[in-house]
């Protein structure tokens, strides 16, 4: 079970090694990939799927997909969405990119999974991510629907079953107690499932504002989540840095352009949460977006972030720059107690700026233009 993580642990680290070998400043450690918006629930944390019907429609094509990902060059593959499972081509977009031999996470809510896992073939390339915030009552609550933690645990044994690697991802909100993420984390031991954690990013259109957590309150959560896990053997998918940041161990900065993001508007500057205009090409993103602007400390909006799309690769890059600090977390585990690292100094932030209407009208302009000039050559093309 060990082989698929060390092998693509080793692909990950020589990529890094390459790119520092360079002399490459900014790289890309992990392509977002949203194929479509459209999601079968509606989570009360989540801001991806405020969007009118005529851009919920749109689809990246598979060519589309597999352009972004040449484009790109990351190793590795996020697909989330919305819910990627609906796409009608998403077969065939997963064995383009494990035929390139990228390393592909399809992030799934798992109500389709079992119906839909004929399209895909076990390979150390894919891995299903399956999202589960938390145990039944806990999950259910949070995508407002009952009845999705079972269906999505009988999509994992399924999956299991047949060959796949499965993940489980968690996001984290304010008001769930430590206890209960301790007993979630000893519930995907017994599932044999990694989990990957992060704490909620504010979406400034989340139906619910209420409960993300500021980073303060992160710090102390998972502390006490990881002093509860002292001796047990919780499979975590992330790197020892990064869990050790979420303890309030690390002075890390966030690192936008190690996970971008392309979705049907284009490359979402700057990051995959956070959505400030987009770029035609990943080129123009990297070059024209103004980096230096973003990042807690730096924007409002940024704030209360501890992503793991903006520190994770922040922790990677660190892992490869001393090794011996990685090492000696990694043996005597996340500190858990004792002083915290200096917070960020939010005083000279600057102040949010609100674009979503802007860009969604647009794009609306876009689909109509686009439209129109088809209807316009169909009537030429029948007369």
């Amino acid at each position: 079970m060990m082989a698929i993580p060390f092998f693509k642990e080793m692909r990950i680290g020589g990529y890094l090694l390459k790119q520092k070998l360079l002399g490459r400043k900014r790289y890309p450690l992990v392509l977002m990939l949203e194929p479509l918006f459209r999601c079968n629930l509606a989570c009360v944390g989540c801001g991806k799927i405020d969007y009118p019907d005529a851009i919920l429609n749109r689809r990246m094509t598979a060519q589309e997909c597999w352009d972004a990902a040449d484009e790109c060059g990351a190793p590795m593959v996020a697909i989330p969405g919305g819910e990627p499972l609906i796409h009608k081509e998403i077969g065939e977009i997963v064995r383009g990119l494990v035929a390139r031999k990228k390393f592909v996470s399809l992030c799934t809510n798992a109500l389709l999974l079992e119906k839909k896992l004929d399209l895909f073939e076990p390979s150390p390339y894919l891995f299903f991510s399956v999202h589960l915030d938390g145990l039944k009552d806990h999950h259910d609550k949070a995508v407002s629907q009952k009845g999705v933690f079972d269906r999505a645990v009988s999509a994992i044994k399924a999956a299991k079953a047949r060959g796949f690697t499965v993940n489980v991802n968690a996001t984290i909100f304010d008001g769930h107690p430590a206890e209960e993420i301790a007993k979630f984390l000893d519930f995907t031991t017994e599932l044999g499932v990694g989990v990957s954690m992060s704490p909620g990013y504010a979406y400034e259109r989340a139906p619910d504002q209420e409960h993300f957590l500021n980073r303060t309150k992160t710090k102390k959560l998972f502390r006490d989540v990881f002093a509860m896990g002292k001796g047990k053997k919780w499979n975590f998918m992330h790197s020892g840095l990064f869990l050790d940041f979420l303890a309030g161990n690390q002075e890390y900065e966030c690192t936008p352009w190690g996970m971008p993001a392309r979705n049907i508007f284009g490359w979402q500057k700057p990051c995959y949460l956070l959505g400030e205009g987009y770029a035609k090409t990943f080129k123009e993103l990297m070059e024209t977006t103004d980096w230096d602007s973003y990042g807690t400390g730096k924007y409002e909006k940024c704030a209360d972030c501890m992503a793991h799309c903006g520190y994770e690769p922040t922790a990677a890059t660190a892992a490869l720059t001393n090794p011996i600090k990685a090492a000696w977390v990694a043996m005597r585990g996340v500190k858990t107690s004792g002083p915290m690292a200096p917070e960020i100094d939010l005083s000279k932030q600057r102040p949010a700026q609100y674009i979503f209407s802007e860009q969604v009208q647009k794009k609306l302009s876009e689909i109509r233009r686009d439209e129109a000039a088809a209807a316009e050559q169909k009537a030429s093309t029948a007369a």
